[in-house]
């Protein structure tokens, strides 16, 4: 299939760096049709329409509600749902199953957990379907290609992978922002040490993507004996402090996206 008809219902922060992002990737505005009874203006000058369409099918339908809007705009959505549709959902912790039952015409669901730098192409972007044939996974990893980097992954896995894909950039902005409140306690100018940071978090982790050695391995290359990033890193490594730490930021996240989907269920 292709995807040359896209209805998008709800526009908010995660649906709209979608959007851009596939403008950008050179997906046609027209593509588009967009429903969103906030959003004033979308990237591409695409118009606005307060209401759905009452009439049509699409190739795929974009769920950009909130999850407990489902069981509303599902039934409205029926009408325009058929056999060649894909329901796309960015719904946190709406399971597949949940999904099927509310779309029972459509030809297939996937579930999409990109993060914010979609709007840059540069996402990671889990996907999980049911429904989908070989072609159609292809078709769709492509068309998800102008996001970032999809993957394909087993929906008893998917709770895990939003917390590290799609909640890890905030978890990365706390980072950084920590590193800008200690250098300021130390003795730096906040201007000075929030572009430092910034800038140095962009070049590392371009050089990780870029790079044949793990992370890990990297921090120890860039860490001489005995030297100055060596002490920084031995408070890190200290009892596995920042390890630690991170198993429990994702465990958290984790089991809130669990605890999300159980909601959705009842």
């Amino acid at each position: 299939m292709t995807y040359d008809s896209i209805l998008m219902v709800g526009c908010g922060n995660m649906a709209g760096a979608m959007l851009e992002g596939w403008l950008k990737g050179g997906v046609p505005a027209k593509t588009f049709t967009v429903m969103d009874p906030n959003r004033e203006t979308l990237p591409g000058d695409i118009p606005v329409q307060r209401e759905l369409p009452t009439e049509g099918t699409f190739d795929a339908i974009l769920l950009g509600v909130k999850p407990q809007m489902l069981g509303d705009v599902a039934p409205v959505l029926q009408k325009l749902v058929g056999p060649h549709t894909t329901i796309l959902s960015i719904l946190a912790g709406v399971q597949l199953d949940t999904l099927a039952k509310n779309f029972p015409d459509a030809g297939s669901v996937v579930r999409v957990m990109p993060n914010l730098a979609v709007s840059l192409g540069k996402a990671p972007v889990a996907l999980a379907e049911q429904g989908l044939d070989e072609e159609g996974r292809e078709e769709l990893h492509a068309f998800m290609a102008h996001l970032g980097t999809p993957s394909w992954v087993g929906e008893d896995r998917f709770d895990l992978v939003t917390a590290l894909a799609g909640s890890g950039p905030g978890f990365v902005y706390r980072f950084i922002d920590a590193l800008k409140v200690a250098a300021v306690r130390l003795g730096l100018e906040e201007d000075q040490a929030r572009e430092l940071a910034i800038a140095m978090t962009e070049g590392a982790s371009a050089l990780a993507s870029q790079s044949e050695h793990d992370p890990g391995k990297l921090a120890d290359m860039v860490a001489s004996p005995g030297g100055v990033t060596r002490k920084g890193l031995d408070v890190l490594d200290e009892d596995q402090a920042m390890i630690q730490l991170m198993t429990k930021c994702l465990r958290a996240a984790r089991d809130r996206s669990v605890e999300m989907a159980r909601e959705a269920r009842d």
